[in-house]
C-alpha cells in the first residue's frame, strides 16, 4: 500500500520526535538517579552507554527487516521495547535496572531510530525531493528535543523521577499508532528497478572505501552527541548553575536543530554533501574549542547550545542521502543501519567515556579537548569520500 509523501514523512518525524526527543532528555535524571540510588555517575552513563551500543548493533538487523517486509511493524515493536526500557529504569536494585532499562531502550530505537525509519522516506521521496524529505524527517527529532526537554524537567520537578520515567514511557506509547502511518511494501516504496540480493548489496558496500570512511566519520557524530546530551546537565551542574540552563541549553539545542536539519537537507540537493559533512565538523571542533577557552557564562552556554543545535542533526540526512545517492536505495536501511553503527560504537563511548574520566579525574576536560579533536579528524575523513554512483560489479537479480 502506497501513501502520500507528505503522510509519510509526517509520521516518520512524529516518531522520531518521540523517540529521539525522549532519548535526548535521559541526561536531565542522570543527577537524582545516581543520588537517591547512591551510585557514581559511571553506572549511569554506562547504561546509556550500551543503549548507544545496541541501538547501534540492531540497527542494520532492523533496517533489513524493514527493507524485505516494510517498517510499520518494526516500529511498533521498537516503541513497546522503548516504553519498556523506560519503565525498567524505575525498577529497584544495585544499578542493575539502569543496565537493563538501556539495554531494551537501545533495542527500541533500532526500530524506531534514523535507519528504519529515515530507510522508510529515503524509498519512498522521488532522488531529486529526497535529500530535502530527509532533513524534514530528521527535523522530526529536532522538534521532539524541543517538546520532550521542558515536558520532561517539568515531569521530574512535579513527581520525581521513578514516576516520571513512568510517565513518559506511557507517551511514548503514542509511537504504536503513528507506526501504521509508516506501514507498506517496500517494493511498492522503490522506484528503483531490478533489486540486488542482500548479499550482493553488502558486499559490495564493504568494499568500497568510502563506506568505510562514513562509518568512522559518522563515529565522531554518535561521540558528541552523546556526550553533550547525557553530561552537559552534570557539567553545568559541577560549576553550581541551576537546572532550568542545562534544560534552555538543550531545548535551544532541538529548536536550532530544527533549522540545521532543514537547513542541511536543503543544501544537500544543491552542494556536495561529503564537502558539507567536512565543513560541519569542522565547525564542531571550533566551537569545542572556543566554549573550552571562554569564561563559562549562562550566556556562553545558551550560545554554545544554538551554535551545536545548527550542526546537531544536519549530518543524518547528509550521511544517509549519501548512502542512497552511492548504493541506491534497495537495501537503504540495512546500510544506513551499518553506518550507524559506527555512530553508536561513538555514542557508546561519548555516553560512558565521559563518566568513567569524570569519576577518575573528578572533570570532564578531557573529554571536551578529546570531541574538538575528533571532529577534526572527521572533517578529514570525509574529504576523500567519492559521491559517484558505484558501478556495480555483479549482476542484478530479478525483481
Amino acid at each position: 500500500m502506497t501513501r502520500p509523501l507528505w503522510i509519510l514523512v509526517f509520521c516518520a518525524g512524529a516518531i522520531m520526535a518521540l523517540s529521539l526527543g525522549f532519548r535526548q532528555s535521559l541526561g536531565l535524571f542522570l543527577t537524582p538517579i545516581s543520588l537517591d540510588l547512591g551510585l557514581g555517575r559511571g553506572s549511569f552513563a554506562l547504561g546509556m552507554g550500551l543503549m548507544n551500543l545496541v541501538w547501534g548493533a540492531l540497527s542494520p538487523f532492523a533496517g533489513a527487516i524493514a527493507d524485505r517486509y516494510g517498517a510499520g511493524r518494526v516500529a511498533a515493536l521498537g516503541g513497546l521495547c522503548y516504553a519498556g526500557g523506560l519503565a525498567a529504569l524505575t525498577l529497584s536494585g544495585q544499578g542493575g535496572q539502569l543496565l537493563m532499562g538501556g539495554l531494551l531502550i537501545g533495542a527500541g530505537l533500532s526500530g524506531v531510530g534514523f535507519s528504519v525509519i529515515l530507510g522508510t522516506v529515503g524509498r519512498a521521496a522521488p532522488p531529486e525531493r529526497r535529500s530535502r524529505a530527509l532533513g524534514l524527517a530528521a527535523m522530526g527529532g529536532s522538534i521532539g528535543q524541543f517538546a520532550a526537554l521542558p515536558y520532561s524537567h517539568l515531569i521530574l520537578d512535579l513527581v520525581g523521577w521513578q514516576t516520571g520515567l513512568m510517565v513518559i514511557a506511557a507517551t511514548c506509547l503514542l509511537m504504536l499508532p503513528l507506526s501504521m502511518g509508516i506501514a507498506g511494501s517496500p517494493q511498492a516504496m522503490s522506484e528503483e528497478g531490478p533489486r540486488q540480493s542482500l548479499r550482493g548489496a553488502l558486499a559490495e558496500a564493504c568494499g568500497d572505501r568510502s563506506f568505510w570512511l562514513l562509518n568512522t566519520g559518522f563515529f565522531v557524530c554518535g561521540f558528541h552527541l552523546a556526550f553533550v546530551a547525557i553530561h552537559l546537565p552534570a557539567y553545568l551542574a559541577d560549576f553550581g548553575f541551576a537546572p532550568w540552563l542545562a534544560v534552555t541549553g538543550l531545548t535551544i539545542v532541538g529548536i536550532f536543530n530544527m533549522i540545521g536539519s532543514y537547513g542541511c537537507g536543503h543544501l544537500g540537493e544543491r552542494y556536495s554533501k561529503k564537502n558539507l559533512l567536512s565543513l560541519l565538523y569542522l565547525a564542531r571542533a571550533l566551537i569545542f574549542m572556543a566554549f573550552l577557552v571562554v569564561p563559562l557564562s549562562e550566556t556562553t552556554v545558551i550560545l554554545f547550545s544554538a551554535a551545536m543545535g545548527l550542526l546537531w542533526l544536519g549530518t543524518v540526512p547528509l550521511t544517509s542521502g549519501l548512502v542512497a545517492q552511492i548504493y541506491g536505495t534497495s537495501y537503504l536501511s540495512m546500510l544506513f543501519g551499518l553506518v550507524f553503527l559506527g555512530h553508536q560504537f561513538g555514542g557508546f563511548l561519548g555516553a560512558w567515556l565521559a563518566g568513567y574520566i569524570y569519576d577518575l579525574l573528578g572533570s570532564y576536560d578531557l573529554i571536551w579537548w578529546a570531541s574538538a579533536a575528533l571532529g577534526l579528524i572527521s572533517a578529514l575523513l570525509h574529504w576523500p569520500i567519492s559521491e559517484r554512483p558505484i558501478v556495480r560489479r555483479e549482476e542484478l537479480a530479478a525483481a
